[in-house]
């Protein structure tokens, strides 16, 4: 049932908050505006020069461009009521809005086609109000703006004239001063001779484009009528204000001055209670707004399938994916409109977050120093006519989204994660927008298409809403009546008169506004539907750690609110570049404290709606109901409320005559009201005055040094404690996705840094041309290796990492901004790089980052081809054994090797290049075994990367040759990562714990020579499980975050070693002659007596029954054994370890040693292959590693076909 409502005397409760007129001061004349923030006053009374000899207020203008097609300032004319009680009016910043490109002259011959655009205004507390401008042509009756123009234009001619005839061959050599300086001293001094008649005796270009006679021509000036209102209103501000100005266009008044509609939407229009939708009157007829459910998304009126249509699906979703991950975002387009459909489209997806950042969809020139903003930010510039974007100087280009809409091009940072199922995201938004007859491709406009086109002759609006002031017809009456009579005068096929609306165009009108809100619905359902599937159980990850709400607020920057390690560890694997950087960002931890601060105070309006368990569904189901579209479209179809008609207002006589064609001066006595002013401002951005720009720049810095202190306390805190948690874990957890986050965040800072204030630039990265200025000023400089295919932003990035791994970063930085005069030459006075203080605190920050160790660039930038140095240590007392061998090593890390490089005789170092190998595992060491005594006693090998300065030490201390040790050629050693404070540092000072290296030679004595004690058992079976465990709990972390997975299996503590000490337990020898054994030996001669039990005695009563595991464990001993590699007895039973935990034999091979008859001759009777509890035991924990799959590296299982 309807009701009638009214709005109270309070702003915070009306449908409006003002009404504007903005246009040309006809009392104050034109103020040229070409957004230089340069001003001259022109009026027919100060067109003549001062006694001087010349006019101030037009030195150093230029006259180039045709007045026409000039700018000149607008202001603002008029604005009802003076002020609100929660929207304070700032006259500057709507006046710079209204009408962004300042007032606009046109004659008959241009288009004067009204234009409509909408805004937004900020406030301190983060709300905003929305404006809806209506601007419009109209001629200009002033004299003095016309002979303004005239004058202009004559000035421009001249102009015109002179600057070719200096270009011409023929032009006198004699005019030394410049084309503008002279037309303007001829200009003056004419004036000074003669009058206006006179000066438009300057013949003119009749009938060119820009062209303007007043004799001829008719000017026309624009002009601006804005409402501002509490709530994006679109649809219903735009028909307020189209409505308004058809009224003033037409030839037949308005039933009402125009005040009384006016003074009715700012007074006595209410705002449509939540769930409602209220009907109000404009001068044309009625008009409907609504407002979303508490239970249903927020109110979001502007159109998404026009920005999909604009841009395409691909490009809306990767500009979605920029916005989430809060790079810096520009829109680009010369329609102001396209610019907030746009930027209200993207932000309108974000739900259940919210943009946290600079958000300025329209950017007129007075506001472009805030491109030069450190700092995120949503801005939207126009693009003028003849521009390119090459010409424009964009200081922050590496993390910058440029978004040129009208090309439908999104040119997005580099290296930016995909979406979360991005391929089906695409693919549902497509269909969707198929649907409604829309391309998903983009690149146009297209309106949904209608099933019926509806078309009225004779029953005009006017009518009908008389007869319902009179009480004649009830709403449901007055639907069927207006239905019925569509379909009648459709029939007939009559027309109506000029000018004047029919029902069937408010049926149309509202079908497609309809349609726009459906498809809105569902679009916007897709997009929160996948947030709710990726963080439906944020909640169970919120760290709930203060008592109260005061001591959370007083340790707020040091507190960690959310387990992202935890939450990260339940998603996907695809997933995880995207979530990593979009949990660091502003939009995602304002959206945690929310959660936070709720213990103590209500949810915000946007939690709380998504944390409702009735709504938030899981992926695949719609977030919201259907009932959504439903309940909107009956809200639009049926209004719930009915506010006060507009009404005659107590005016004189005289008052509100109607002028067609002219927007008539309002009356300030009937449309003045007063408000209670309270102390809310305005985002100080839109304030161009010099004073606050400075103090907006003066807040950036501040806000930059303030970054750099959590980024890197940030950085600190995770590498550390991640390295505290891992203690004899080896590799710390931080490493790979966490790590590749926070430096890229500290790139994008140390970008954002270099590029405020920045004015001289070549490329894209501002700190790369920095460093190539500073290479061409001081000849020197250290860059990365030769890097082809690298953009000027990956240079930058690279040396970063490069300078962030060496810990050299701050040094560098510090160097880079010693020479004060290329600094003063390259940034603007406002520049962070230029105020010392910060500076130095900067540097300081960043210098802490030195007290942990990095691989970022070893680990990041694999293409890059790096220079390497090998040297072979030999043990001293032995070391001139080398001078008898031809040694090869073979060198490989975490993303390749380096294939064999062969060494000459009595060569112990080696120099290579090749693309880097990432992180150094293991080296294959081997000889050719060519001369009488080749053979020698290897200490290590240690391997040098000549651009990191990492050095990595491959202990060995084993013989290589043949008739020694274990009579092998060729070795595999795993590498550690030697501390710059040498090798026997290794691993301290710094906080980076070394990783397991090959078992030393103390250890390989230990296990083979049994001169020595006997190991106890409980030690061996202690070691065997640790090395099970840390298998496990590799597998059980991120795959970016995983360590080394052959050091697990081969190096000290590893399986390989921890095996064979349980193998050699009670293993029986010659003790005469003290030699050493091998646990290979053994299993040599278990694999013969299997093959052959038929030659040996023992084996008659044997209980061992032969099946696929014994066949196997033949198979695989006789491969490794007929391997052409010559590894020796160790490499082979590291080989055979290796293979079979593998292909997930290893536990089923154990119990057939053991039960072996072999075993009981080799073995001790208190072995522990002999205790059958022992065995088992092994075998089970071998048993549980089966689940995972394991990859080998090429190094330990090259040549075996296995």
């Amino acid at each position: 049932m309807s009701g009638t409502a009214a709005a109270t005397g309070s702003a915070s409760c009306r449908f409006a908050h003002y009404f504007v007129v903005c246009g040309v001061d006809t009392e104050t004349g034109l103020e040229l505006d070409d957004g230089l923030c340069q001003s001259a006053y022109i009026t027919a009374s100060n067109l003549r020069p001062t006694a001087a000899g010349a006019s101030p207020s037009l030195s150093g203008e230029s006259f180039e461009q045709s007045p026409i097609r000039r700018s000149f300032k607008s202001k603002v004319l008029v604005h009802y009521p003076e002020n609100t009680d929660r929207s304070p009016f700032n006259k500057d910043a709507v006046n710079m809005l209204c009408m962004p490109r300042g007032l606009s002259f046109h004659t008959q011959a241009n288009s004067l086609d009204p234009q409509f655009h909408s805004f937004t205004i900020s406030f301190d507390d983060g709300t905003r109000s929305y404006g809806f401008v209506h601007t419009f042509y109209e001629e200009v009756t002033s004299a003095q703006i016309i002979t303004a123009m005239q004058t202009l234009y004559q000035m421009h001619h001249v102009e015109h004239h002179s600057s070719s005839s200096a270009s011409s061959p023929s032009s006198s050599s004699s005019s030394a001063s410049s084309p503008s300086t002279s037309s303007m001293d001829s200009l003056v001094s004419s004036l000074d001779e003669s009058d206006a008649e006179s000066l438009a005796g300057v013949s003119g270009c009749l009938g060119c484009t820009g062209s303007f006679d007043p004799a001829r021509d008719t000017l026309y000036v624009s002009k601006a009528i804005c409402l501002l209102t509490p709530l994006p209103f679109l649809q219903a501000s735009r028909r307020f204000l189209s409505q308004l100005h058809q009224a003033v266009t037409s030839h037949t008044a308005p039933p009402l001055p125009l005040e009384s509609y006016i003074h009715n939407i700012l007074y006595e229009v209410p705002l449509p209670p939540p769930g409602r939708s209220l009907r109000f009157h404009g001068v044309q007829g009625p008009i409907v707004c609504q407002r979303p459910g508490p239970s249903e998304l927020p109110l979001g009126e502007y159109p998404l399938g026009e920005a999909f249509s604009l841009l395409g699906v691909d490009n809306m979703v990767q500009l979605l994916t920029c916005a989430l991950l809060e790079t810096q975002v520009l829109l680009y387009s010369h329609d102001y409109q396209r610019l907030m459909t746009v930027a209200e489209g993207i932000t309108t997806l974000l739900f259940p977050f919210q943009w946290q950042h600079i958000y300025l969809p329209i950017v007129s020139a007075p506001l472009h120093h805030l491109l030069d903003a450190p700092v995120p930010f949503l801005m939207g510039i126009q693009h003028r006519d003849g521009a390119q974007r090459s010409s424009l100087h964009l200081p922050h280009e590496a993390n910058l989204c440029f978004v040129d809409i009208d090309n439908h091009c999104v040119e997005a940072p580099e290296d930016l994660p995909v979406f979360p199922d991005q391929t089906e995201l695409i693919q549902e938004l497509s269909e969707i927008l198929l649907r409604f007859g829309l391309p998903p491709q983009g690149g146009g406009i297209t309106k949904p298409t209608t099933t019926t086109s509806l078309r009225l002759s004779s029953l005009v609006l006017e009518d009908l809403m008389e007869d319902r002031r009179n009480g004649n017809l009830g709403g449901e009456e007055l639907a069927v009546l207006e239905r019925l009579q569509a379909l009648a005068q459709r029939c007939e096929g009559g027309k109506t008169s000029e000018g004047r609306k029919t029902l069937g165009n408010v049926f149309e009108e509202e079908e497609e506004e309809l349609k726009a809100a459906k498809l809105n619905i569902q679009l916007r359902e897709v997009f929160a539907g996948r947030f709710a599937a990726i963080f439906g159980r944020y909640e169970e990850f919120v760290i709930h750690s203060a008592l109260d709400l005061d001591s959370w607020l007083s340790n707020r920057e040091g507190t960690f609110n959310f387990d992202k390690v935890s939450f990260l560890s339940v998603q996907p694997a695809p997933y995880l570049r995207f979530l990593s950087r979009f949990l660091e960002t502003s939009m995602f931890s304002s959206f945690v404290e929310g959660k936070v601060i709720s213990r103590w105070a209500d949810r915000e309006p946007l939690q709380q709606l998504f944390d409702n368990p009735d709504i938030c569904v899981e992926s695949n189901s719609l977030y919201v109901s259907v009932t959504t579209a439903q309940a909107a479209e009956r809200r639009l179809l049926r209004a719930d409320h009915t506010a006060i008609h507009p009404h005659l207002l107590d005016m004189r006589i005289g008052q509100g005559r109607h002028h067609p064609g002219y927007f008539p001066k309002l009356q300030a006595d009937v449309l003045k009201h007063t408000f209670v002013r309270k102390n809310l401002c305005q985002s100080k951005l839109l304030d161009p005055s010099p004073q606050i720009i400075t103090q907006t720049h003066r807040e950036f810095v501040d806000e930059l040094l303030s970054e750099c202190r959590l980024k890197t306390k940030r950085m600190l805190m995770e590498r550390m404690g991640k390295e505290s948690a891992e203690v004899g874990q080896g590799e710390a957890n931080i490493t790979g996705l966490q790590e590749n986050t926070l430096i890229h965040g500290l790139c994008d800072l140390l970008e954002r840094t270099w590029g405020h204030g920045l004015q001289l630039k070549q490329g894209k990265s501002a700190l790369w041309s920095h460093l190539l200025h500073y290479q061409a000023a001081q000849g020197k400089t250290e860059v990365p290796a030769e890097s082809p295919g690298l953009s000027e932003v990956g240079q930058a990035r690279a040396w970063i990492h490069l300078a962030l791994e060496k810990k050299m970063l701050s040094q560098h930085l510090k160097d880079l901004l010693t020479n004060q005069e290329l600094l003063r030459q390259l940034y603007k006075p406002h520049a962070f790089l230029l105020c010392e203080e910060e500076r130095e605190q900067f540097l300081f920050h960043l210098l802490s980052l030195n007290t942990v160790d990095y691989l970022c660039f070893t680990r990041v930038f694999t293409s890059i081809s790096i220079p390497y140095r090998v040297a072979i240590i030999p043990m001293k007392k032995l070391s001139i054994a080398m001078a008898t061998v031809n040694p090869w090593v073979c060198v490989s890390g975490e993303v390749g090797d380096s294939g064999v490089i062969q060494m000459q005789r009595n060569t112990q170092e080696i120099f290579f290049q090749c693309k880097n190998l990432g992180r150094l595992s293991t080296l294959q060491l081997g000889q050719e075994n060519s001369g009488l005594l080749a053979k020698c006693l290897i200490d290590c090998v240690m391997v040098y990367n000549e651009i990191t300065g990492h050095t990595y030490k491959f202990p060995c201390g084993r013989w290589l040759g043949k008739g020694v040790g274990d009579g092998s050629l060729e070795r595999v050693l795993i590498g550690q990562l030697v501390s710059p404070g040498g090798e026997e540092d290794a691993g301290r000072g710094t906080g980076t714990l070394p990783e397991l290296a090959s078992p030393s030679q103390s250890i390989r004595t230990v296990l083979g020579s049994f001169g020595s004690r006997r190991i106890l058992s409980v030690e061996v079976q202690e070691d065997m499980r640790e090395a099970a465990n840390n298998l496990v709990k590799h597998f059980h972390k991120h795959e970016q975050e995983r360590g080394n997975l052959t050091v697990l299996l081969c190096g000290e503590g590893g399986l390989v070693l921890s095996l064979e000490k349980f193998l050699l337990h009670g293993l029986k020898t010659n003790r005469l002659f003290q030699r050493n054994v091998f646990v290979w030996d053994f299993i040599e001669k278990a694999v013969v007596s299997m093959e052959t039990d038929d030659q040996m005695a023992d084996l008659q009563g044997s209980t061992l029954k032969k099946g696929p595991p014994c066949d196997s464990l033949c198979h695989y001993v006789n491969t490794i054994n007929v391997s052409p590699r010559n590894i020796g007895k160790e490499g082979k039973f590291q080989l055979f370890v290796c293979l079979g935990i593998r292909d997930r034999l290893l536990s089923q091979w154990l119990p057939l040693l053991a039960e072996c008859p072999l075993t009981a001759r080799a073995y001790e009777e208190d072995a522990l292959l002999r205790d059958c509890a022992a065995v088992n035991s092994l075998s089970r924990i071998l048993h549980t590693l089966d689940e995972f799959t394991i990859t080998l590296e090429m190094a330990l299982v090259k040549g075996v076909d296995l």
